[in-house]
């Protein structure tokens, strides 16, 4: 019975922690956010990935990929990006997982500034992967998708010079070490 209670406890744990996860990074994408006003489609910079990547640095891949994913999707969902939200939940899931990945890699459990710094940075290019993809299929273009590459640039240098100082400043917190 004990193992059973401790497991549940812990598995309670982890849901909670995730789903507070997720909502810090819905919070901080719905209350910060700026539309670029970089071609037709634009782009949003918002203090959400910031939170994803201090999510993921903090607590690993999978809780960082649901946090991102989930976060951001439900964003979409609520503030008029509808059509964006099923390629938001694959970008930022899979961003989210690869900072986790390679934060939580050798050992370093986002305690290495340059792993962390390496892993913002390496997720990048598979975030924009991911949404040239999806413009491409909703705009039917492979030159249209160009003009929201600078936009997706910002808001993820933004997200990473939020991210890393803060990350520096939580892990000193007994809590995180």
């Amino acid at each position: 019975m004990k193992t059973t209670t401790g497991y549940s406890k812990s598995h309670t744990f982890d849901l909670i922690l995730t789903a507070m996860l997720i909502s810090l990074v819905f919070v901080a994408t719905l209350t910060l956010n700026i539309k670029l006003p970089i071609a037709a489609n634009g782009g949003l910079v918002h203090l959400g990935t910031a939170m994803l990547f201090i999510a993921s640095i903090l607590f690993g891949p999978k809780k960082g990929a649901l946090a991102g994913a989930i976060g951001m999707g439900l964003f979409d969902l609520v503030s008029g990006w509808t059509l964006w939200a099923p390629f938001t939940i694959v970008a930022r899931g899979l961003q989210g997982y690869l900072v986790g990945k390679i934060a939580w890699s050798m050992g370093h459990k986002g305690n290495s500034i340059a792993f962390n710094l390496v892993a913002t940075i390496v997720s990048i290019p598979f975030m924009l992967a991911v949404y040239y993809i999806c413009e491409r299929v909703l705009y039917g273009s492979w030159i249209i998708p160009v003009a929201s590459i600078p936009g997706n640039i910002v808001q993820n240098v933004v997200g990473i010079i939020i991210a890393i100082p803060v990350c520096v400043m939580l892990k000193k917190v007994s809590v995180f070490k």
